[in-house]
């Protein structure tokens, strides 16, 4: 992914760092009026202030501060990446569990990787490649086991499916 497809916490190197604070009940509305239909329009941010009875610049502002304490990760589009060029593929890695934080790190240090879970599991971190070609996930893993010392195991979409998620704060 490049640079400028990343949020301003990624590109200022936060990744894997913990949410700062909880959010508030205004922050939740926000967060649940942001998913979904976003409307396409010049001004989207006043849009969506209207409906929560929020101004333009505090929806920006509290947006912005989400982002900054790590409540939210990331806030943008999400793009069908096969019809670009490029692709997904879903990865994991067997990590001892005396180096977790290193091996946390070092992953999420690639721009590639959308996001990370723990899981139990002897694979026990899965994580999502985003790459600009469809090369790019095997030099990419091949990246990550260099960084890490372990081996990358590697899923690609064999289906796809589509799944509306929303996540209720």
């Amino acid at each position: 992914m490049s640079e400028s497809g990343k949020t301003a916490a990624q590109s200022a190197g936060r990744r894997g760092v913990a949410a700062k604070r909880a959010p508030d009940d205004i922050d939740r509305r926000l967060i649940n009026a942001l998913q979904g239909e976003f409307p396409l329009t010049e001004t989207p941010f006043a849009d969506i202030g209207a409906v929560l009875g929020l101004a333009e610049a505090e929806v920006i502002a509290r947006l912005q501060s989400l982002l900054d304490d790590r409540v939210l990760t990331r806030f943008g589009p999400m793009f069908q990446i096969e019809r670009m060029g490029g692709a997904f593929c879903l990865a994991a890695i067997a990590v001892p569990e005396a180096r977790w934080a290193e091996v946390v790190e070092a992953v999420n240090a690639f721009p590639e990787v959308a996001h990370n879970y723990r899981r139990e599991h002897a694979l026990n971190m899965w994580f999502v490649l985003a790459t600009e070609t469809r090369d790019g996930i095997a030099e990419c893993g091949r990246r990550i086991e260099a960084a890490t010392g372990l081996v990358v195991h590697l899923f690609p979409k064999e289906r796809e499916y589509f799944v509306e998620m929303r996540l209720e704060a």
